[in-house]
Parts: structure tokens; C-alpha cells; sequence
């Protein structure tokens, strides 16, 4: 039987990811990338357990956890710098069989390309899904040099993804969720702090530390969709965040005005009917786009990724798409409102609402030690279906 042949559209973490699983499984594949490089959109990510026992799977975890920081004591607090839940990296990792991690986006997506062989990653390639392709006959992609054939497409392309559009032309798509963000990477801060995320009215801040000392900001904020400053971004983050406790002032201060990366945030708020038709399967934003309220944007794309390679089964050149879209779009479409439930506790705006929402969260917290885990029950403890050596034991399949 000749090799499988997938081509996958989009150079992002799913679909390198993807790629990765894929050729492990003996298929030969191909990324196209419409941009001239592999430059992700972002900064930082924090890998929950879920997806470092996916990315063990691939033989990568540990590399990738090399060069992470670990996340230790932290947070969430009020924009006055009142803590109104604490947890640690020890909790997490006692209860979900290890901690969070925090890696910047580039370094992520260089581990991935780097187990590639050469030339299955061509940059500066748009790509369309002509046809889904289906039995007996295969899908095919056509770019500026022509079309390509594959017994797989992988449609990695984002939120706004044509492939999805071809799969699926009468579904509404993502929608604007009400919030823009703004991700930054600044210098070492003069003095420590814990790492945390802040919640005030219809706002919210976040600040991680980065393995080479260097931080990892984010903030979230209601706007109308498209917005942008009149000034510069900087600027807009102190008008917004300036008065509040340290050390966001002196974060937002330390950073680069042309550094920070300003992006409305989507949601799959009408989940799909399926993540494939014929041979095209969608993963990570193009399927399922959410809030990043739980931070399971990227990890959710790696597991896309390595059950869409379990499904592709070696030796085979009919993938069964229909076995990954009933694996992935439960689980999926449930994190996706997870997150938009978290997002309407960020956006409440009236002054009452916020104290009610702070004094309920901080009551329960010392109620209920380890009240911010409660959040990552059902997500961080997923195990993927093949063994890892990090888990020491299979998941069923």
C-alpha cells in the first residue's frame, strides 16, 4: 500500500502538532502556511497537564517542559490587590498530576517544526480546500502552484478558516464575545511577585513569569468589536489598568508600545455538527474558537491533534473522521461554555454585581480550599488514548 498522504492548512501549534502525530503514524505530510514564516500570534501559553500528557504522546513533553517555567504560588485578586483565591503549583500538580506550565508561544512552536523533517513545513503557501474529497476518491487543496491531492486535509487555519467555511457554509461561525485582549512580553520586574490573574468590573489582567525571568502579560477588557487606541496600545492598558495594585503599573510601563498585541476575542458560540465531511477534519480555533477565560485555546488544539492522528490509523488511508468528531466534539463544545460562563462573571460591570461576585468567590475559597481547581476538574486530569510515559497507563480507546 503506497504511504498516506495528509496535507495540513495552517502552521499554528494544532496544526504542527498535527503534522508531528500524523508523520509518527507513518503518514507523509504537508503544512501550508500562508505566512512567509512560523511567527505564532501571542506570547505566552500556559500548558495544562492535559496537554503535556498529549504532548508526551509525541515524545516531546519533557523537551517542552525544559524549557517552560513552572508556575508556583498564585492567584486571583481585585484590582486593590486583595487576594480572593490562592492556590500553588503543588495543588495543581497533586491533583491533575502535574503543574502548569508556562512557555512562550515561539518556543513551542519551534520544538514542534524541529521534529519535522525538512520540507514538510512550506511558509508563504496559501491554501483552499477545493474539495472534502470522500470514498474512493481523495480530497484536494489547490494553491498558487497548483493542486495538491491528500488522503487527509487538515483544516489548522484559525478562527476565520476557509476550510471550515467549505465544510460547513451555512453555519453562522464564530462570534464577537464582547471582549478585545492585549498579550505582552516585558523585561524582568525589579522587584518578585506572585504570579496572578485580576479580576475588576468588566476587566481583567494577568501576569506569569517566563522561564528566562522575563513576563508574560494579558488583559481583557468589554470593547466593541475592531476597536483600536487613538494613541497606542500602551497607552490604552494604563488608561485601563494603571490604578491597579502592583506590579501591573510598573509591568505595563516596562513594556514596548510596538510590543503589544491587541486581538478581539471569537467564539464557536453555535457548536458545528461535526468536525470532518469526506476527508477534511477541522481542529483548534477553526472547530471549536472560545474565550480564553480557561486557557484551553491552544491545549484544546493539541489534543485535537494527537486523537485526529489515533483516528488515522497506520497502514490505513482512510482516516475515521467520524471516531474523532464523537471524541473531540462533546468534550470541546463544553470547555467552549465553560469559558463563555467564566466570561460573564469577568464582564458584570455594576459595582454591586463585582462585590457580590468577589465576596462569593472569596467566602467559597476559604470554605472550599483549592476553589480555583474546581474550574480545571473534567479538563487538566483528560488523558489522551495512547499510552504516555508520563501517565504510565493507557486510556482507553
Amino acid at each position: 500500500m503506497n504511504q498516506p498522504r495528509a496535507v495540513v492548512i495552517g502552521g499554528g501549534i494544532g496544526g504542527l502538532t498535527a503534522a508531528v502525530a500524523l508523520h509518527r503514524r507513518g503518514w507523509a505530510v504537508t503544512v501550508l502556511e500562508r505566512a512567509s514564516a512560523l511567527t505564532p500570534v501571542g506570547a505566552g501559553m500556559g500548558l495544562t497537564p492535559n496537554a503535556q500528557r498529549t504532548l508526551d504522546v509525541l515524545g516531546l513533553g519533557d523537551e517542552v517542559r525544559a524549557l517552560s517555567a513552572w508556575q508556583g504560588d498564585g492567584g486571583l485578586r481585585a484590582p486593590g490587590g486583595r487576594w480572593l483565591s490562592r492556590t500553588s503549583g503543588e495543588a495543581v500538580a497533586d491533583r491533575f498530576g502535574g503543574p502548569v506550565v508556562l512557555v512562550h508561544r515561539a518556543t513551542l512552536v519551534s520544538v514542534l517544526a524541529s521534529a519535522l523533517p525538512e520540507g514538510v513545513v512550506r511558509t508563504g503557501t496559501a491554501a483552499a480546500l477545493a474539495d472534502p474529497g470522500g470514498d474512493g476518491h481523495r480530497a484536494r487543496v489547490s494553491t498558487s502552484d497548483g493542486m495538491w491531492e491528500a488522503d487527509l486535509v487538515v483544516g489548522a487555519d484559525g478562527v476565520n478558516s476557509g476550510v471550515r467555511q467549505v465544510l460547513f457554509p451555512g453555519h453562522p461561525g464564530p462570534r464577537y464575545a464582547g471582549f478585545t485582549t492585549w498579550r505582552m512580553i516585558v523585561p524582568a520586574p525589579g522587584r518578585p511577585f506572585a504570579p496572578h490573574e485580576t479580576w475588576g468590573r468588566g476587566r481583567l489582567w494577568g501576569t506569569q513569569p517566563l522561564k528566562d525571568g522575563r513576563v508574560y502579560a494579558y488583559a481583557m477588557a468589554m470593547a466593541p468589536p475592531g476597536g483600536h487606541a487613538s494613541d497606542d496600545e500602551k497607552a490604552e492598558l494604563l488608561r485601563l489598568f494603571g490604578e491597579w495594585h502592583d506590579p501591573v503599573p510598573r509591568i505595563i510601563r516596562a513594556a514596548e508600545s510596538d510590543a503589544v498585541l491587541r486581538h478581539d476575542v471569537h467564539e464557536m458560540y453555535e457548536p458545528l455538527p461535526a468536525y470532518h465531511r469526506g476527508r477534511a477534519a477541522l481542529l483548534g480555533d477553526a472547530a471549536h474558537a472560545m474565550q480564553p477565560t480557561v486557557g484551553q485555546g491552544g491545549n484544546q488544539a493539541i489534543e485535537d491533534a494527537v486523537v485526529l492522528a489515533h483516528h488515522a490509523r497506520s497502514g490505513h488511508d482512510t482516516p475515521d473522521l467520524a471516531a474523532y468528531s464523537a471524541d473531540r466534539l462533546p468534550r470541546t463544545t463544553a470547555i467552549v461554555k465553560q469559558a463563555t460562563q467564566t466570561g460573564r462573571m469577568i464582564a458584570v460591570t455594576s459595582p454591586a454585581a463585582v462585590a457580590v461576585r468577589d465576596t462569593a468567590i472569596a467566602t467559597l475559597s476559604r470554605l472550599v480550599p483549592g476553589l480555583l481547581l474546581w474550574s480545571f476538574a473534567g479538563i487538566a486530569d483528560w488523558r489522551p488514548p495512547e499510552r504516555t510515559y508520563a501517565s504510565g497507563t493507557a486510556h482507553p480507546s
